[in-house]
């Protein structure tokens, strides 16, 4: 079964987003005002009529007229598939939108920066936490400033399911953000898989350009498990997640300045600040401009997996108040 792209179908399949997102069934008023939230207005009786259409597909199902519906696995089938051309791309423009949404002020430590989401069985968060800890101390990540989510709390549009417990990680694009609030340009390049040796970058040897993915490429590459982030922690060599930026060549003082903020702040991220026009780690610069490598976010969950602690990822996911973020280490 497919849907023609079309204006009403992609009403239908933006209703269906948002059953997707829910852990409980949803009415049509509550489905209509997050509709709203995203810019699309149907009224709670143009919703019913769509989704009287998507029961006759068997796309969603009632579940009882107080309680509404939940999305059926066909739904999230058709959903997963339908309109890739325009998820094309997702990944760049949502690093473009959750950088312009940052408000952290490095200078007093308050506002919002990006994270990422990380679920795991309730059995296994502690033995999870304890690798992350091990990952952090060596400085294979963004920021030890974490947030612990518990089932039934929600982080942005992601709510915790029963028997998980989720882990809030800072995601690279904090250092987007500041540099955007500080007037530098960024363009952000790729994700990749980066090769350490002997405890320095060597080089890539995978990446995935974000102008043409529709999912960030670190949740990719953990998922396809192509990472050895514990053992970089354990002998100085192996793969890690890294990510591609290039700036100006005329910001890289101010770029520099900006790192040592956040540094401040326990947020880190800038693992190399290359030379003007000067390759980085095998990958060319363009003229008069700067290569920045950042390190990955998911770096510490990326090692919990390793050792076959599997877990739900969302990668720069939400936004999150950095005064409710502590230091993993007061984690018990």
């Amino acid at each position: 079964m497919s849907f023609e792209t079309s204006n009403i179908e992609r009403k239908v399949l933006s209703i269906l987003k948002v059953l997707s997102a829910s852990p409980q069934a949803q009415g049509a008023r509550v489905i209509a005002r997050a509709l709203k939230d995203t810019g699309i207005d149907l009224t709670e009786r143009a919703v019913r009529y769509h989704l009287q259409m998507t029961d006759g597909k068997g796309l969603t199902r009632l579940v009882g007229r107080r309680d509404g519906r939940v999305i059926t696995d066909l739904g999230q089938k058709e959903l997963n598939k339908a309109l890739v051309n325009d998820k094309v791309g997702f990944a760049f423009s949502r690093i473009e939108s959750l950088a312009f949404q940052t408000n952290f002020n490095y200078g007093n430590h308050t506002g919002t920066i990006p994270v990422n989401i990380s679920m795991f069985p309730k059995s296994n968060f502690p033995k999870a936490l304890k690798i992350i800890k091990k990952v952090t101390k060596a400085g294979l990540c963004v920021s030890d400033l974490v947030a612990v989510i518990n089932e039934g709390e929600a982080v942005g549009n992601i709510t915790v399911p029963e028997g998980k417990t989720a882990l809030a990680t800072v995601c690279s694009i904090a250092v987007n953000g500041a540099l955007l609030k500080a007037g530098v340009p960024i363009d952000s390049k790729f994700g990749g898989i980066l090769q350490i040796r002997n405890h320095q970058p060597l080089r890539f040897t995978e990446l995935i350009n974000y102008s043409g993915s529709s999912l960030d490429p670190s949740e990719i590459f953990l998922r396809a498990k192509m990472t050895t982030v514990g053992q970089v922690v354990e002998t100085g060599n192996g793969e890690i997640l890294a990510n591609f930026r290039e700036i100006p060549a005329i910001c890289r003082p101010l770029a520099e300045e900006i790192s040592d903020k956040l540094k401040s702040a326990g947020i880190g991220g800038m693992f190399v600040i290359g030379n003007v026009s000067e390759p980085v780690c095998e990958i060319s610069v363009e003229l008069n401009r700067v290569g920045i490598i950042l390190i990955g976010g998911l770096n510490p969950v990326a090692a919990a997996h390793e050792a076959g602690i599997e877990s739900e990822n969302y990668a720069m996911s939400a936004l999150m108040d950095y005064q409710k973020l502590v230091k993993l280490e007061q984690l018990s």
